[in-house]
């Protein structure tokens, strides 16, 4: 092999583990809330492409109560106008995404995991797009634990999830992601 053919090798392997790094580092980054019996894990957000109006956020709630709970509303963000507890949904082939009329249930022993293609927070009228590797906070209610300031990773347009790789193929509504059809 040529030098220079060893030093493209070394920077190509350098480039790929400062990725991998920074993946981890991202999911690993995200902290874990309690308040009252819930507690609030996973926070993230996926980056949004220039002039994007909206954005998706997701997370895990586990109530360790013996009552139930609801995710009533997302109060407010540092980086939108309005956030709301949204689901999407396919009907028909369409998809259709619409604010959580009464709040999102959280059973006594129950997990519900906000996620792409499910239940999210959207926030809508962002002032300036969510860009990968930075953190936004938002404070969400609960009808009986109260109101948590929660801090959201945002991660790469497209991941499936904190630390997985963007998804390729995707797009979403709200600058978020969904799978399109390929043919």
């Amino acid at each position: 092999m040529t030098r220079t053919s060893w030093k493209n090798l070394l920077l190509a392997g350098a480039a790929t583990f400062s990725l991998m790094l920074a993946a981890h580092a991202a999911s690993a980054g995200a902290s874990d809330y309690d308040i009252g019996s819930i507690h609030v894990s996973q926070p993230w957000a996926r980056a949004t492409p220039k002039g994007a109006s909206a954005g998706a956020g997701y997370l895990t709630i586990t109530n360790k109560g013996t009552a139930s709970d609801r995710l009533v509303s997302c109060v407010a963000s540092t980086v939108s106008a309005q956030c709301q507890i949204h689901s999407m949904t396919m009907e028909g082939g369409v998809m259709k995404m619409r604010p959580v009329e009464g709040g999102l249930e959280v059973k006594p022993g129950a997990t519900v995991t906000l996620k792409p293609s499910g239940f999210h927070v959207m926030f809508m009228g962002l002032k300036h797009p969510l860009q990968q590797g930075k953190t936004f906070s938002a404070t969400l209610k609960f009808a009986n634990a109260g109101a948590v300031e929660i801090d959201f990773p945002i991660m790469a347009i497209g991941a499936s999830a904190p630390g997985a790789p963007a998804g390729g193929n995707m797009m979403e509504g709200h600058g978020s992601m969904m799978p399109m059809d390929k043919h």
